[in-house]
């Protein structure tokens, strides 16, 4: 567990040393400890202001497509698999089968198709251009439909239905809350898909107001040839666009936890 640990954290600590120095010591030296001054709040600062705050637009880009897309698409998720787990209709099976057939298909094959879809209707280099393909998660709804047939029983599900809940309140009341893991589970793969996302804002977006923090990353990263000292803003930048994916696993483990001993008391 140690090695692991380690072989995991010692690219953010690189980066929080790195982010530490000057852009002095960050030509001088790349080590894995400090070797001067902490200079990571000014760093920081200089960051946050830099070009009239443009990353902290590209943070909240990212908070945007991230945040409504994993709720979106757990939201699509919990009621598509809920529904091909609890009701029985004709092609039901045949559904399931070209949902399967989505989880396959690479998203990045998926970009090309969309920029034209959205093209044909003007709405290219928009919030909703990134966000709207963002709020399907075909793994989202296998998983939701796995675990809805293992852990809402029938018996439950008619018991609300003799006591008069419409299937609407059944499914937010009682399916809901017994899918909690799970769904904790589709909203946290999709919002760290979404948050690294960078092929699909690339096709898409053109304006670097709308651009993800990947995105703007890239762009950054990519003109230090001719503004060195972007390279300095880029690793800090890199620093602080892990720290919003380290809050939602730490907020919603609890989730987890609370699913599990659910799980365990009969």
């Amino acid at each position: 567990m140690i090695l692991f640990a380690g072989y995991f954290l010692a690219p953010v600590w690189w980066l929080v040393v790195t982010a530490s120095k000057t852009r002095a010591e960050l030509r001088a030296s790349h080590g894995l400890w400090f070797s001067g001054p902490f200079e990571l709040p000014g760093n920081v600062a200089d960051v946050l202001g830099f070009d009239g705050g443009l990353f902290l637009k590209w943070m909240a880009n990212s908070v945007l497509y991230a945040g409504v897309g994993g709720a979106v698409a757990t939201l699509v998720a919990a009621m598509a698999g809920y529904a091909l787990a609890k009701y029985v209709f004709p092609g039901r099976e045949a559904v399931f089968n070209v949902i399967l057939a989505g989880v396959l298909v690479p998203t990045t094959a998926l970009a090309l198709p969309l920029f034209l879809l959205f093209s044909e209707v003007d709405a290219t280099n928009t919030h909703l251009a990134v966000l709207l393909p963002s709020c399907v998660s075909p793994f989202g709804v296998y998983l939701a439909r796995i675990y809805a047939a293992a852990s809402v029983p029938d018996e439950l599900i008619e018991a609300a239905r003799l006591d008069g809940a419409s299937e609407m309140r059944t499914f937010f009341a009682i399916a809901v809350r017994l899918m909690a893991p799970a769904l904790v589970t589709v909203f946290l793969f999709q919002f760290v898909a979404i948050w690294n996302n960078f092929f699909l804002p690339l096709v898409m977006l053109q304006d670097s107001t709308l651009y993800p923090i990947t995105l703007g990353l890239h762009t950054w990263n990519s003109q230090i040839p001719h503004n060195p000292d972007l390279q300095l803003f880029v690793i800090v930048g890199a620093l602080l666009s892990i720290v919003p994916l380290i809050v939602a696993f730490l907020f919603l483990q609890r989730f987890w936890r609370s699913g599990l001993g659910v799980g365990g008391v009969k």
